[in-house]
């Protein structure tokens, strides 16, 4: 057996002389060296009886020599590890005593190879040696064999390869990892009744060793283990431990400095390039683990891969998965810095990707399920898409005020969403508001452009009182804000809030006998999503009716009138409707629109903001 610490190379009396620092001065001093062999510029005066006993390199290179005249001086080209390996190796040759440790055993085992030191010119040569220190010390604990793989990064790779140290510390690694993972599940179920603070100890040790390995050799570690059987759970948290430490130094300014954005990339962030790539193909793909990846972690991967211009594959891996979650992600996940130069601010396009992957994902999944309970009131795509639409919105608002942010992409993005996808519109009527008063040249056809996407129909009591109001609005919008405001309360007044709009969608939906069964079910589909979005909105009308009802009695109640009820707020409303049909109140709209984003002729600013 060897010992866990050192490995003597042979024992020796103490009137043994020592080996010499000066690699000019012979190695005894009572007898005269014979050979001289340079190694790294360094010149070691050596005997060659002992060197030949046990090298076959230096043998067959003296015996060359012997054919010429030069025999006293040798060269070893390209030698692993250096001199200070080779002075090692020159002390095994001599008997002397030395310790083999994890940070040596590497270089000493290539350094053995290069020499040929092998069984054949003497047993329990340095190869053997070695041999029996990496199988009986480092392969049997996974902290020593990543600190030898990790000495292997300085070594030649295609020695290290043919000797297999690198593939026997990375089995090694995987295997004890399958160990330690039986054994803390054994932990784990003892902690079930302990703190949380002492279930995270049960998490995986060998995560934080696993970040000393360069990427090379930590992508074949994460394979072997996948292979192996390693928890989805542990791989994921050891690929986020790896990217937080390797991918620490990037800098902020490189978003915003766009003439360095523009140049050729360095060595060191082409490093960075394909440590995002490596962590982003090691990801695991059951569906299992779909769920286990933070969402902040998978964005902040896309923004590095982005920045550090990833390949096409990498992003959009990565924007798949982001889009299976769409519905979890929060606005500040959106707000992706965009590196084009005269772009906007934010990466639109990217969400725009999101977004069509979110959506094809929803079909699909409707699609493959032909039972008509999936698409129940409370169905999950339905819901999902709620979400995704209300969070859509609010990325519009943010947004909007960005003065190169075109209407093109703005348009691209509110309707690349279904109708059924908002209940009510007023997340988009605030989004296409703030974007008017912030682009104040567009002309007269774009204002109308823009503005029917929105659904009037859709809008709150308190959306709609602003939209009356609000001077950068299309003449058109507000007749139509006001006469549905006018509908509104008239089946307020008759106890019919939608019931006969309703009724008309329902028998519209009725599927043909000459469609096929694929049709009919696509056409029930949609006929569904109608009826679960009018149901949403009566709930929203029914809320409104409410509220209103509360607020008249308690306007009867105060005869100072000092509230503003839901009629004089009509009044008003149908006040404007006389002003709009005369034509010099068309002239005053016109007008007044040439001052988008001004204040009122009170004085007061107009403001509205939507919960």
């Amino acid at each position: 057996m060897v010992s866990e610490n050192s490995l003597s190379s042979s024992k020796h009396s103490s009137t043994t002389t020592k080996f010499c620092n000066s690699y000019t001065t012979r190695i005894f001093a009572d007898v005269a060296g014979d050979i001289t062999i340079v190694v790294d510029g360094e010149s070691f005066l050596l005997h060659k009886f002992p060197l030949v006993t046990l090298s076959g390199k230096i043998r067959k290179m003296v015996a060359e020599a012997n054919k010429g005249s030069n025999v006293s001086n040798l060269e070893l080209l390209d030698f692993p590890g250096g001199h200070q390996t080779f002075e090692l190796a020159m002390k095994f040759c001599y008997g002397m005593n030395f310790e083999i440790t994890t940070f040596n055993v590497a270089r000493l085992r290539c350094a053995a190879a290069y020499l040929e030191m092998t069984e054949e010119y003497r047993e329990q040569n340095l190869i053997s040696r070695t041999d029996i220190y990496l199988n009986e010390i480092v392969f049997e604990n996974l902290q020593r064999s990543v600190e030898v793989l990790s000495t292997c990064e300085m070594l030649p790779l295609n020695i290290v390869e043919e000797i297999e140290i690198s593939k026997g510390c990375v089995e090694a690694i995987a295997m004890n990892a399958c160990k330690e993972q039986l054994v803390s599940g054994l932990s784990k179920l003892d902690c079930d009744g302990e703190s949380k603070e002492l279930k995270d100890e049960c998490v995986a040790w060998w995560i934080e060793d696993l970040s000393v390995l360069r990427f090379d050799f930590y992508q074949r570690v994460i394979c072997t283990m996948g292979r192996m059987g390693i928890r989805s759970d542990n791989i994921i948290a050891s690929l986020m431990h790896y990217a937080q430490t390797s991918l620490k130094g990037i800098g902020k300014c490189q978003i915003w400095n766009q003439s360095r954005t523009n140049s050729s990339p360095t060595t060191i962030e082409k490093d960075q390039r394909t440590i995002v790539e490596t962590i982003v193909s090691l990801m695991p793909t059951d569906k299992s683990s779909s769920s286990i990846i933070p969402l902040t972690f998978l964005f902040g991967m896309l923004k590095m891969a982005i920045m550090l211009g990833a390949t096409i594959p990498c992003r959009l891996e990565l924007e798949r998965r982001i889009s299976l979650r769409l519905e979890m992600v929060s606005l500040d996940d959106l707000l992706i810095p965009s590196l084009q130069s005269g772009d906007s601010l934010f990466d639109v396009d990217t969400v725009h990707r999101l977004l069509e992957n979110f959506l094809q994902r929803i079909e699909e999944e409707e699609t493959e399920d032909y039972g008509y309970e999936s698409d129940g009131i409370g169905s999950n795509g339905h819901g999902s898409l709620l979400k995704v639409g209300q969070l859509i919105d609010a990325f519009l608002a943010e947004i909007a005020p960005d003065p190169c942010l075109s209407l093109q992409k703005f348009i691209a993005l509110i309707e690349i969403l279904p109708d059924y996808a908002r209940v009510i519109d007023d997340g988009l009527y605030r989004a296409v508001d703030i974007y008017l008063k912030a682009h104040t040249t567009l002309t007269e056809q774009e204002y109308k452009k823009l503005c029917k996407f929105i659904d009037c129909q859709k809008l709150s009591q308190e959306a709609c009182n602003h939209a009356a109001q609000n001077d950068r609005l299309p003449l058109q919008m507000v007749v139509q804000v006001l006469y549905f405001e006018q509908l509104r309360l008239k089946n307020a007044m008759s106890g019919s809030s939608g019931d006969v709009l309703l009724s008309q969608r329902i028998s519209s939906g009725v599927p043909s006998a000459a469609m096929s069964p694929r049709d009919n079910y696509a056409s029930l589909r949609r006929e569904n999503r109608e009826l679960k979005l009018e149901i949403s909105r009566l709930r929203v009308r029914l809320s409104e009716l409410e509220k209103e009802q509360l607020f008249m009695k308690q306007g009867m109640i105060d005869k100072a009138g000092n509230g503003k009820t839901f009629f004089t707020s009509l009044s008003k409303g149908i006040g404007r409707i006389a002003n709009f049909s005369s034509q010099g109140g068309v002239k005053r709209q016109k007008s007044s629109r040439k001052s988008r984003g001004t204040e009122g002729k009170n004085g007061r600013s107009r403001r509205y903001s939507v919960s």
